[in-house]
């Protein structure tokens, strides 16, 4: 489905809106009718005809519809923002959801700019289109009722231009987005060089790295002259429709007077187009010109072609599956660093996780815990070695793992919204309670109002948020879960009790950097990192043979082990 044919959907489901967008637009035809009709009759019925009376009626006739015209155009704000503010909630899910699922990376400034862009130009282009629509039209009106002659006279240049204006937006169209694309290529390669500048030089790849930019540069360049020439097309059609029916009246101005148009109806046939039509053109062309142009080119980068329904067979998303035996989690000799003349943060590693293993990582600050789920997360690139998840490189991943930071991120909508986030098909009541039960944060939903309840992020606790996030990776297909200290903000004893959730989830793995000590003791193996003397085993092994792990562990040691059966 494209673009055109998502707005006409789109506008049958607004259809009471339109009706009032219409119903207060009509309030500025009327003031733009009465202000060239107005001054006609106040001029031939009341000055020119000794009355001066009738003469002032009319003028206080137009000054009053201006006063009215004024409540609509303030009343027509209201309904834009009511047409407008739901695309932008569309646009904003679409972009969430494509983020946090797909694991988009565009994502980000969709959300930030792209989203923005669109209310905005939509909101603008609603506005003048809907303005220049009902302007012409009160318009076109009054002339006729002036005279038809003046409609003749105005009319054909006026429609002419309008013409050649939009047989410019398609092209110009292509040539924003052509302009777009590359300037964000442009942009993206200044972000990578800037970062590499030392290394760039050190290599001496500066005559490379220049010639690429170069290109760059260039393309950006002849897609902006490709741009800039369709502007005199748009100065032609606003000059024709607005500029050349003053010169049509004046020229023709002899002969309208000698067919019967009266000198006032004249008068009245300049103000509409001067002040009236040509304002209401003008508009149109920059606004829609323009923001149209770069409206179609970021819509068309939130909303993704719809799939042909032969693509749409079922199919299971994600890697397909591999044999039991494969590891949930394997690193081989998994090295990375920070830079080229940073010490390494992970030197060598080792570790192969069965299916359904509870691991804890521990270690002293700096030894790289957070680093290490970064990289099984796939948000880090390690520099050499091997990282697979069930027997899948950890690029091509993406359906088996789910990390949850220690930030965690709730989204303006419903619970349930924010808890099924990973889910793409609809979840039972019954299973998205039992999950909140599991984890923990069945008070917090109650007291919420239940599963349909809106959530206010703002209002809630960091501890809150992460309840709310743990239920959402616990109701996550994805058979790994990574808990990078996602129970710091919650006590000792929802930590418990969110971790052996997790640890008891059928089918799944948990690895979990611990905020508390206590988590090691719950784990079935303990990673204790420590640069190139890391080591892992389980619990009562590394107490007698890891010294740093008996530091770590301290007065947790004398505690009742506590881990899960």
């Amino acid at each position: 489905m494209n673009l055109r044919q998502r707005a006409a959907r789109y506008a049958r489901t607004k259809g009471r809106v339109l009706v009032r967008l219409g119903a207060w637009s009509v309030l500025e035809a009327g003031q733009t009718f009465l202000a060239g009709y107005a001054l006609a009759r106040a001029l031939d019925a009341g000055f020119l005809a000794g009355d001066v009376r009738t003469g002032m009626f009319w003028l206080g006739a137009a000054g009053a519809a201006v006063v009215v015209g004024a409540v609509g155009t303030g009343r027509v704000y209201g309904v834009v923002a009511a047409l407008v503010e739901p695309v932008r909630d569309r646009l904003v899910t679409g972009v969430v959801r494509r983020g946090v699922r797909e694991a988009d990376p565009g994502a980000l400034s969709g959300l930030t700019q792209q989203v923005e862009i669109a209310r905005d130009t939509l909101a603008g282009l609603v506005l003048v289109s809907r303005s220049f629509l009902f302007t012409a039209a009160g318009a076109l009106i009054g002339l006729f009722s002036l005279d038809p002659l003046l409609l003749a006279v105005v009319l054909p240049p006026l429609l002419a231009g309008v013409a050649l204006f939009a047989a410019t937006l398609r092209p110009l169209a292509r040539r924003q987005e052509a302009f777009l694309t590359a300037d964000e290529a442009l942009a993206e390669d200044l972000n990578a060089v800037g970062p590499g500048l030392r290394d760039i030089t050190a290599t001496g790849a500066e005559a490379r790295v220049a010639e690429n930019l170069g290109r760059r540069v260039r393309a950006e360049l002849r897609t902006a002259r490709s741009l800039a020439r369709w502007s005199p097309a748009r100065v032609a059609a606003l000059t024709l429709g607005g500029e050349v029916p003053v010169i049509l009246l004046l020229v023709s101005a002899p002969w309208l007077l000698r067919r019967g148009v009266t000198p006032g109806a004249l008068l009245g046939a300049l103000t509409y187009v001067g002040q009236s039509l040509y304002p209401a053109l003008q508009n149109l062309v920059h606004g829609l010109g323009t923001s149209g142009a770069r409206l179609t080119v970021v819509l068309r980068r939130l909303i993704p072609a719809e799939k042909p329904a032969v693509e749409k067979a079922p199919r299971a998303s994600g890697p397909s599956p591999e044999p039991q035996d494969a590891p949930a989690l394997a690193l081989s000799d998994l090295r990375f660093a920070y830079g080229p003349a940073s010490e390494p943060v992970l030197h060598g590693l080792d570790l192969a996780l069965p299916p359904g293993t509870h691991l804890a990582v521990v270690g002293p600050s700096g030894t790289g815990k957070s680093t290490l789920t970064a990289l099984v997360a796939g948000l880090l690139t390690p520099d050499a070695g091997t990282l697979h998840l069930h027997g899948h490189p950890a690029p091509d991943a993406t359906a088996l793992r789910t990390l949850i930071p220690q930030e965690a991120y709730v989204h303006g909508g419903t619970l349930a919204e924010n808890l099924t986030l990973h889910r793409p098909d609809p979840v039972p009541e019954d299973e998205l309670l039992a999950a909140a039960e599991a984890v923990g944060l069945l008070p917090l939903l109650r007291k919420l109002g239940g599963p349909a309840a809106h959530v206010d992020p703002s209002a809630l606790s960091a501890g809150e948020r992460q309840l709310i996030a743990l239920t959402r990776a616990y109701l996550s297909p994805a058979p790994l879960a990574l808990l990078d200290e996602a129970t710091c903000h919650l006590d000792a004893e929802a930590e418990e009790r969110a971790e052996r959730a997790f640890a008891a989830r059928p089918g799944g793995t948990l690895v979990v950097v611990a905020h508390r000590m206590s988590s090691a003791r719950r784990a079935d193996l303990v990673l204790v990192l420590d640069g190139p003397r890391s080591v892992c085993g389980p619990h009562t092994e590394l107490l007698a043979s890891s010294p740093l792990y008996r530091d770590l562990m301290g007065d947790w040691a004398e505690v009742p082990d506590t881990r899960v059966g």
